[in-house]
């Protein structure tokens, strides 16, 4: 498929207000919805999915450790068992509400310290695979492209799901594949950097690392921030770039 773009949305809390859902909702590809965990309430779901049909947007479960304090970006310890179950509940609820609005759940994107603890463990990745895997109906997985895409690739073929692979547009790499510590100067990038890594990845393939060397990453999707209106302004750039 063409190169897609995804945004995390759905993350405002009662009078918590947390993102320009609307006005980000019209330029991407796949929403990415909290579920209630780490963001999102029950009328805050109900909303952004509405919004994306009205939008034609496709829909994925943003599911994530339960820690509504910290907005799921502190890695909680879980048994197997346990971390498998928070998945299906959270899937199994934006499944329902997704199907009350006439939308079709497509995929699942882990949110913030659940989707870091995936890309660096091997053994809590296969729990997340495999609990995609038990749904009662197909849902592709959407993680990190790294320079170890067909290990992932495997991974999954193994588990009997499919993958997506992401790439970030606002975020420096590491030489390693990884994304630079936000705690590093230069983590996040500025729109113009931002463009012109969306620019490469899309006319060569590659990006270019902290370090200035060169990697080639798969990428299927690319994701992309609105919390404030210079993100959304480089969205519907990057919405050029990319047609």
């Amino acid at each position: 498929m063409p190169l897609q773009l995804n945004c995390d949305l759905g993350e405002s809390f009662g009078s918590w207000k947390m993102g320009l859902d609307e006005a980000v909702m019209p330029h991407i590809d796949q929403a990415n919805i909290a579920c209630g965990f780490h963001a999102g309430d029950p009328l805050i779901i109900q909303r952004t999915l509405e919004l994306a049909k009205q939008n034609n947007v496709t829909v994925g479960a943003h599911p994530g450790y339960p820690d509504l304090v910290g907005f799921g970006r502190r890695s909680i310890k879980t048994s197997t068992a346990e971390l498998k179950a928070m998945l299906l509940y959270q899937i199994a609820a934006m499944d329902g509400m997704a199907a009350s609005s006439g939308l079709t759940l497509e995929y699942v994107k882990p949110h913030g310290a659940m989707y870091n603890d995936m890309m660096a463990d091997v053994g809590l990745r296969k729990t997340i695979m495999e609990a995609i895997a038990d749904y009662h109906r197909p849902l592709i997985l959407m993680l990190q492209s790294t320079p170890q895409a067909d290990l992932h690739e495997q991974e999954a073929k193994d588990a009997g799901i499919t993958l997506w692979h992401e790439i970030f547009a606002d975020r420096c790499y590491a030489d390693d594949g990884k994304l630079l510590s936000r705690t590093l100067d230069g983590a996040v990038h500025c729109k113009e950097k931002m463009l012109a890594q969306v620019k490469q990845l899309q006319e060569q393939g590659t990006i270019t690392t902290v370090n200035g060397n060169t990697l080639q990453l798969r990428a299927d999707t690319l994701c992309v921030h609105g919390d404030n209106m210079d993100g959304v302004n480089a969205i519907q750039q990057i919405r050029q770039l990319i047609q």
